[in-house]
């Protein structure tokens, strides 16, 4: 089990950042989230910069997609009990990894507006080291992979995305996304067009591994 090893000054803050959307338009972690998105990634960068001196750019940016994830985040709120915090709505079993998601990055922003950046960036490193350094071969994202494997296959052929128009509230979207390669297509869902690409190349990839 992982550890926080901070205690907020405003406990507003926290509250407010374990508050998703759904149950509460008005006063919920979005802002919060957006905060949150910011400093980890930046404070992962450094991370990663300073662990792997010998590394190229490349292989920095896909440990980097890897640990700011939202399976990672996911991961790392479970590991902190967040899960029995976050104050949500309705949620299908598709939707709770993006709600966790949320959530991390939102108590990350809240710690940052709660004790400042150096602060939120020591939290993130005793959290992300033990991550980072378990990837020892930078993994790449089923997007990256998908593409790979179709110009090999394909003589530098790139998979084709058709993105499609959202559905439910404004709020809270769904997006939906259509990948076709080597004759096959898939579809993949997500809160953003983001996540639904990733989700639609990962189910490819399935089909195409058959």
């Amino acid at each position: 089990m992982m550890n926080l090893n901070y205690d907020f000054k405003d406990k507003t803050l926290l509250e407010l950042a374990l508050t998703q959307s759904g149950i509460d338009s008005e006063h919920n972690n979005e802002r919060l989230e957006f905060i949150g998105d910011r400093v980890l990634g930046l404070s992962v960068a450094a991370l990663l910069y300073d662990m792997y001196p010998d590394e190229n750019e490349g292989g920095l940016a896909r440990r980097h997609a890897f640990l700011v994830s939202t399976e990672t985040l996911a991961h790392v709120a479970l590991e902190l009990g967040l899960d029995k915090h976050v104050r949500h709505g309705h949620m299908t079993s598709g939707k709770i990894n993006h709600v966790l998601a949320n959530a991390m990055e939102a108590v990350l922003g809240a710690i940052f507006l709660d004790s400042g950046f150096e602060t939120a960036r020591k939290v993130i490193v005793d959290i992300w080291t033990e991550l980072a350094a378990a990837e020892i071969i930078a993994p790449k994202d089923a997007k990256t992979t998908l593409q790979e494997l179709v110009q090999k296959a394909n003589s530098g052929a790139l998979p084709k995305y058709t993105y499609h128009e959202p559905t439910g509230a404004s709020h809270n979207p769904e997006f939906t996304v259509t990948v076709t390669a080597l004759g096959k297509s898939a579809d993949g869902k997500g809160p953003s067009k983001k996540a639904a690409s990733l989700d639609a190349a990962d189910n490819l990839l399935k089909i195409l591994a058959i």
